[in-house]
Order: structure tokens, then C-alpha cells, then sequence
């Protein structure tokens, strides 16, 4: 997260800024390939990404302009800032759910009711429209793969299918609701910062976003075919109660922090009435939830720090300087066009360096806006790229949000997560092909 309330263009423009991440990239990333390539069990999670970042925390300390006091003071500021702390209170709470939600039995009722609803060859599909929906009434991918993704793993587990697919589908909904919904952090950020209004944005996103989702759609219905045989199973709507009610909560546009909360003492409840569930074993099973999200909990908080030491070493500014050449190079025949790949580079390389969607926007708005004022593009369509691209990128980002907490979730690694997330690829793909073709 970037918390220094410096415009990215106010600070020296420092490629070195920027080797920190590299650094934590080679460590948790290499360390990860290499084990996979020896066929070691989990071998993303044989050098655990909180110690990964470590040396790339002290690296970013030591290359800094400030003093240390002050380079530590900043990189706590980031630590601190509340999206970063909004980011991990929705860990815990997804865990303590999960955990509470399995232990009273809702996991297998759910996936019975989910099983019922959703035809026996068309889950993938099903899934990925169940967390679009989601996704966009709630306005926060987050809080959909938090909803869903438990529902998702058991119906996964019961109907062989392969975990990652199906996370990566439901990262994949989660991430085409958040972009599109107008009540979406991402949606208030770069309208916002662009200067148009949320309808005019939605209606622009729905030029990229309704033909990729379509298209994704397709794959999924051919990657599922033929892979699952499910038998008749009795529900018991009691013990579904606290997942309905979650997911129904989550349509309404209620908080996420409520609809997770009210999703816990419902569990509870249920464990109350159905089965021989004390107060203890509930304080118990919440405490559990909250130890299985631990390792994103501490990773979210240093990526923070990490990322408001990169922001005020000049890192971001780095990027957008490297960007602003790069157009003037190509931009004496078909300007618009180059600039309009400019803003979509920015908000994708800015994004890679914060790892998310959101902050990357508001850091980048300043400088996509006078791209764009510069060369006659619309507000709504450049709102829209910065909302896309960033989308795109955290949605195959191994270390991002979404990925961290699907991983979690299915007890698998983040890269299996998201390179099974079709559709941020297929939106990439689709978008690229409408900034070439489209009439300026």
C-alpha cells in the first residue's frame, strides 16, 4: 500500500527504487518454481512469503533517501494505512467464518444446496456468474472471494474438481463484479481521479468487460465438461442458513466487516441448536480461523510498509516517466491510441509494484488524467483503463489480495490460483484488441 501523501511526481523519478520488489519477486517466486521443478509437495510454501520479504524490507530501509528514523517511521505509515488494516480485519473475519461455518456442519449442507441449484456440468460457469453477481452489488472483490470461495471449495472437493480451476474461477467473478460495480473502491477511485461520472465509467467498462466475461464463460463450460457425476444429496436448509444469509447480505450492499461478522454468530447459532456446539468450542474455532489467515495477515501489512518505502524513493515515479517516453516515441501518427496503451501500462506495472487495484488508481490518477487531457481522450475512457488494467494485473498477481486469500482458502499455492484465472487474461486480450481497433 502507498501511504505518503507525496505525489508520485514530487519525488526524484529512482529505477533502484523499484529493487526491492524485485528482490522479494526472485526470492518467493524463484524459491517457488525451483521446489515445484524438484516435485516437492506445497513448494510454494517451502520459503513462506512473509520470510521472502524480509530481506527486500531491509534492502528498501537501507537505499532510502531519509534518515532511518524517518525510513522506518514511512515504512510503518504504511503498515498502518487503512486499507491495509480494512484488508486484514476481512482475513480474519473470512477465517474465523470458514472455520466456524465447517465445524457446525454448514460446509456440507451448502454444498449440497449448491449442488442442487447449479447444473452438475456447468459449475465452473455457475460460479464464476455467482461471484460476478456478487461482486458487483457488494463492490468489493475481497469480500465475494471471502463469501464464496468456502461454498466453492466444498462443491470443488465433492465434485473432483481440480482446486485451483475453481479458485481461479471464482477470483475471475470476483474481479468482473469489482470492475464493474459502482459502489466499487476502484469505480470511486478512478472516477474520481479522472473527473467523470460512475454511470458514463460503467457504461465504457461494459465495452471490454461483457465480451471477455462471455468468452470466459465458454472456456469454462468446455474445461468442466464431462468431470463431474453427482449424486442426489439431502440439505439441510438449517445448516445452509448461515451462508444464504451472507450471501443475501452481500446482494443488499451491506458492509463486508457486517456480512462477515453477522455470517459468524449465525454459524455459531446453528452449531447451538443443531449439534452439541459449546461457547468454548465456538471461541475455539473462531480463534482457529483467525491462526489459518496469518501468514497473509503479516504479508499484507509488510507489503504496505515495502510499498510506501518504493513511493517515496521515487519508484512510482520512475514508472510513470519510463511510460511518458515511451509515448512520446510512438505517438506521431496514432497519438490517442499509444496514449491510451500509456495509461493501461501505467496503471498495470504500478499495480504490480502495490499489489492493489485501488491504491495503484489513486496514485496513478494525476498522471493518466494529463496524459489523457493532453491528448483529447474522455474521462470515462481513461477512468475505465486504469479500472481494467488494474484489474487485470491483480487478478494474476501471485502475491496480491485475491490470490493470497483464494489460496488460503483451498490450501493451495497463489501462482496455481492465478494462473487458472481465465479471466483476467481474456480481458486483457479483448481489451488490447479494442484500443487497436476502436475509432478514436
Amino acid at each position: 500500500m502507498v501511504t505518503n501523501a507525496k505525489s508520485p511526481l514530487a519525488v526524484t523519478p529512482s529505477f533502484i527504487a523499484l529493487l526491492p520488489l524485485f528482490l522479494f519477486l526472485s526470492l518467493f517466486i524463484g524459491a517457488g518454481l525451483y521446489y515445484q521443478h524438484l516435485g516437492v509437495d506445497f513448494a510454494f510454501y517451502q520459503l513462506p512469503s512473509v520470510v521472502a520479504i524480509l530481506p527486500a524490507i531491509i534492502f528498501a530501509l537501507l537505499i532510502s533517501k531519509e534518515k532511518l528514523n524517518n525510513a522506518i517511521e514511512t515504512f510503518i505509515e504504511g503498515i498502518g494505512h487503512s486499507n491495509i488494516i480494512a484488508m486484514c480485519l476481512i482475513y480474519l473475519l473470512a477465517g474465523a467464518f470458514a472455520a466456524v461455518a465447517k465445524a457446525t456442519g454448514g460446509v456440507d449442507a451448502t454444498v449440497a444446496l449448491g449442488l442442487s441449484l447449479i447444473p452438475s456440468d456447468l459449475l465452473l460457469p455457475g460460479f464464476f456468474l455467482i461471484a460476478a453477481f456478487i461482486a458487483t452489488a457488494m463492490g468489493t472483490s475481497m469480500g465475494t472471494i471471502a463469501a464464496v470461495a468456502p461454498i466453492a471449495l466444498g462443491v470443488s472437493q465433492e465434485a473432483n474438481i481440480d482446486l485451483a480451476l475453481m479458485a481461479g474461477t471464482v477470483i475471475s467473478g470476483a474481479l468482473f463484479g469489482d470492475n464493474l460495480s459502482i459502489i466499487s473502491d476502484t469505480t470511486i477511485a478512478a472516477t474520481r481521479t479522472q473527473g467523470c461520472e460512475m454511470k458514463d465509467k460503467f457504461k465504457e467498462n461494459i465495452i471490454f468487460s461483457l465480451p471477455a466475461a462471455a468468452i470466459t464463460i465458454a472456456i469454462l463450460m468446455f474445461v468442466g465438461q464431462g468431470s463431474v457425476e453427482l449424486a442426489p444429496q439431502e440439505i439441510d436448509f438449517f445448516k445452509v442458513l448461515p451462508y444464504l444469509t451472507i450471501l443475501a447480505l452481500a446482494v443488499s450492499g451491506l458492509n463486508v466487516f457486517v456480512v462477515l461478522s453477522v455470517g459468524i454468530v449465525l454459524a455459531g447459532f446453528t452449531g447451538f441448536i443443531s449439534i452439541d456446539y459449546s461457547i468454548t468450542r465456538f471461541a475455539s474455532d473462531i480463534f482457529d480461523g483467525f491462526k489459518n489467515m496469518q501468514e497473509i495477515f503479516i504479508l499484507s501489512m509488510l507489503v504496505g510498509g515495502l510499498a510506501a518505502l518504493m513511493q517515496q524513493r521515487g519508484g512510482l515515479a520512475f514508472i510513470s516517466q519510463k511510460i511518458e517516453v515511451i509515448i512520446k516515441r510512438f505517438s506521431k501518427e496514432q497519438s490517442k491510441r499509444v496514449t491510451e496503451f500509456g495509461i493501461a501500462g501505467l496503471a498495470s506495472l504500478t499495480n504490480a509494484c502495490v499489489a492493489n487495484n485501488t491504491v495503484s488508481i489513486i496514485v496513478t490518477g494525476n498522471i493518466a488524467k494529463e496524459l489523457a487531457q493532453k491528448e483529447g481522450i474522455s474521462a470515462k475512457r481513461s477512468a475505465s483503463l486504469l479500472d481494467i488494467f488494474s484489474c487485470v494485473v491483480q487478478g494474476v498477481l501471485p502475491y496480491g489480495a485475491q490470490a493470497l486469500l483464494a489460496a488460503s482458502i483451498f490450501s493451495i499455492s497463489p501462482l496455481a490460483a492465478v494462473t487458472n484465472a481465465w479471466y483476467c487474461f481474456v480481458l486483457a486480450a479483448v481489451s488490447i484488441v479494442i484500443i487497436s481497433f476502436r475509432k478514436q
